[in-house]
């Protein structure tokens, strides 16, 4: 299984460059990292199962209303890939299984 995920932010219709996220797995860190220049990580293979994205949106929007976004997703095939997009703004958040 691959993991990828694009952070847009609303706001500024820009991509969310540099913030912060770590995938967790069964209660562990399984990956980390920052956002890169257009707002994407990829290449995480953390397994099947049950997953948790955790997003830090405090650090990149000091003002938010969601100091954090945790995204909880099940991985029932691990062949396949996943993208979980995030559209970012003060005072909401939206996501979808991408492609």
């Amino acid at each position: 299984m691959s993991f990828s995920t694009h952070v847009l932010d609303a706001v500024t219709g820009r991509p969310a460059a540099g913030l912060s996220v770590r995938l967790e797995h069964e209660g562990r860190v399984v990956a980390e990292g920052r956002t890169d220049a257009d707002g994407r990580i990829s290449g995480w293979n953390p397994g099947a199962g049950v997953h948790r994205a955790v997003f830090d949106t405090g650090a990149y929007l000091p003002d938010t209303f969601y100091p954090e976004v945790v995204i909880t997703f099940t991985v029932a095939d691990p062949d396949a890939h996943h993208h979980v997009p995030l559209l970012l703004s003060p005072y909401a958040y939206s996501t979808y299984r991408g492609s």
